[in-house]
């Protein structure tokens, strides 16, 4: 079997570092191993309008910044192809057949869609006494809902078996193998189940906001952009949660729940040590010494602050010039939504033969009723 790649992002804002190390950084990897048939990255405007129906703008606008973060990162459209899920009527169109094979119940009870649901503050609440109650939360769309079934006509109109992701992206996965199966029991093997693909450093699985929280999220305002200035890199990283109890610099240091050392196990290596902080070699010694106590936050922010930059510098040089010629880069999403829409229109075409609503290219179907009407 093929071994086919496709993970995306929603457009709604620039890509911050826990997309780099969540997803992002494995899939430059694996573009340049080549050890695939084929590998989509989409951009999926379509989901992201199921929370932001009244500001389409705001994806429109996003586009190009998510475009530049990925080429910025390494993604090379002539290694993988780059796509917008809107531009696909294809996702659509078999979006609407997987509804059927899926009870609301059971989409109830996605975790990450709860989740979800409760961080946006949407109401699931029937009628008008539900509504006044909750005057400050919106209604639940039936699009956001639904968007797991979408997620996985993005993965199976691809073919796809893996698909490189976070750990909260490990329920959305398990549903769409649930899907595949419905549907192949149904109509016949044609969609192919995926797997999961997770960071391989389990301080990537979930990189925590800066404040702490368990979710790096633009909505919250505790991320780190890929395309952060040196300046607003260490803003950010000089206000990061630490130990609460971490006082004074003699005071024993507590690692867990504290970022700092949770984003040091994401991006720190060996090698940053010799570079930036000899004193230690590694970060095993640096812990030792900061929960034993005499190592302050602010030496711990700081090398950090060197490492995240040594990260991200050569990405903000490459996205500078990427910038310099912008309809180039509505080219290559052109180009690669074409080369994609040649795939998924394949793949419906499967779809509708399977469940036999290819009427005008079922010439056997044709030939047999008309024999029978003549007949009768």
């Amino acid at each position: 079997m093929a071994k086919v790649i496709l993970t995306g992002d929603r457009p709604t804002g620039k890509l911050h570092i826990g997309h780099y190390v969540g997803s992002l950084r494995r899939r430059v990897q694996l573009q340049n191993e080549g050890d695939y048939d084929r590998m989509f990255v989409f951009m999926a405007d379509v989901q992201a309008l199921t929370d932001n129906a009244d500001n389409p703008e705001k994806i429109r606008q996003n586009i190009i910044e998510v475009a530049l973060d990925y080429l910025a990162a390494g993604l090379d459209p002539e290694k993988c192809v780059l796509f917008i899920q809107s531009q696909i009527p294809e996702l659509a169109e078999l979006t609407t057949y997987l509804m059927n094979l899926v009870s609301v119940a059971r989409l109830q009870r996605n975790p990450t869609v709860k989740t979800e649901i409760k961080m946006r503050g949407f109401s699931q609440g029937e009628g008008e006494e539900e509504e006044a109650n909750n005057s400050q939360r919106k209604g639940l769309p039936v699009g956001f809902f639904c968007y797991p079934i979408s997620q996985a006509a993005d993965i199976t109109l691809f073919k796809a078996n893996c698909v490189p992701a976070g750990e909260d992206q490990r329920p959305m996965l398990e549903q769409t193998r649930e899907l595949v199966h419905s549907f192949n029991s149904t109509y016949g093997e044609v969609l192919v189940e995926p797997e999961i693909l997770l960071p391989d450093n389990q301080a990537c699985l979930r990189l925590p906001g800066t404040d702490g929280s368990a979710k790096m999220s633009k909505s919250l305002g505790n991320c780190i952009y890929l395309s952060d200035s040196a300046d607003e890199v260490w803003q950010k990283v000089r206000g990061m949660y630490t130990d609460p109890t971490h006082l004074r610099v003699d005071d024993p240091g507590h690692l867990e729940g504290n970022c700092v050392f949770t984003y040091l196990d994401a991006f720190c290596t060996d090698e940053d040590f010799a570079e930036f902080w000899p004193e230690y070699a590694n970060l095993d010694e640096l812990k030792a010494h900061y929960t034993k106590g005499g190592l302050g936050d602010m030496k711990c922010k700081k090398f950090l602050n060197q490492v995240l930059n040594k990260t991200l510098e050569p990405m903000r040089v490459r996205r500078h010039e990427l910038e310099q010629d912008i309809p180039a880069i509505y080219e290559i999403l052109k180009k690669g939504t074409e080369q994609a829409r040649e795939v998924a229109a394949q793949t419906m075409d499967e779809v509708r033969r399977a469940m036999r609503i290819d009427y005008f290219n079922d010439a056997e179907l044709i030939a047999e009723q008309a024999a029978r009407f003549k007949a009768e």
